[in-house]
């Protein structure tokens, strides 16, 4: 069977085990995944009852990163949801269960445990800081990781009409202090915690400190939007796409977990 992106952050982290890097790029991948879970019976509405098996060391639910992979195990077709590794984690924590993973059926087959599953959900809530102080100085952006700058770039760009466009910049406050801001401009009403955390997840998995980059929303028309254009790299976000019937924006509700 031909080895996936999950496999192959896998493969990778295995072949440097003391390199922590790559075992959060393997958790980003994780996260960021199309998976689908194995049911009970099939799904009604958003809610959905995973199918839990009784292991010695507690209770699992089994999630695959392909339809095959799951038919593979069950051996006959069966109902299941398709969900992001996000949606998965940010459900099953807090609830005691582990997950089984790819089990028995590709190289990523990994059982994680209820206390991995809450960490990754705790991490994915964190958001990083908002600018509160006064900047002296806007400069171009130096010096930042190109793990960093590629991990902002992959998850922008799954943020789908949440905000036009994000500039990065370096910074220098009154105390002559220097960091990185990244000026996310027009946010959609609402959108703002759900880019703050998009940022954050490209921080942690990408290995670097929060405190690296601090975060601030903009409107298109506010004066600093400017200069951070003048100055900055720019990220670009996909505008959204509309259903060709009625012209609302499409939207995908998280699935309770029965």
């Amino acid at each position: 069977m031909t080895e996936t992106l999950l496999d192959q952050a896998w493969t990778a982290s295995e072949a440097a085990a003391d390199d922590d890097t790559l075992r959060l790029r393997f958790y980003a991948r994780l996260v960021e995944s199309e998976m689908v879970l194995l049911l009970e019976h099939e799904a009604t509405g958003h809610d959905i009852s995973p199918k839990v098996f009784d292991l010695e060391d507690g209770p699992i639910v089994l999630a695959f990163d392909t339809e095959a992979r799951l038919t593979e195990f069950t051996g006959l077709p069966a109902p299941y949801a398709a969900l992001s590794g996000r949606a998965l984690v940010e459900m099953l924590a807090g609830q005691g269960l582990g997950l089984g993973l790819n089990l028995g059926v590709a190289p990523s087959s990994r059982l994680l445990p209820p206390e991995i599953l809450d960490w990754l959900a705790q991490t994915l809530a964190e958001r990083p800081a908002e600018l509160t102080s006064k900047l002296a100085a806007v400069l171009p952006p130096k010096g930042l990781p190109d793990a960093l700058l590629l991990a902002l770039d992959q998850r922008l760009a799954r943020m789908e009409g949440l905000a036009q466009m994000a500039y990065l910049v370096g910074t220098e406050d009154e105390g002559g202090r220097r960091g990185h801001l990244l000026a996310i401009i027009d946010a959609a009403p609402g959108a703002e915690d759900t880019l703050a955390r998009a940022v954050q997840g490209a921080l942690t998995f990408s290995g670097v400190e929060a405190g690296l980059l601090d975060v601030t929303f903009l409107a298109a028309d506010d004066p600093r939007a400017a200069e951070f254009a003048r100055l900055g790299l720019r990220f670009d976000l996909p505008r959204p796409q509309r259903n060709a019937a009625t012209g609302a924006v499409d939207a995908k509700t998280p699935p309770r977990l029965r």
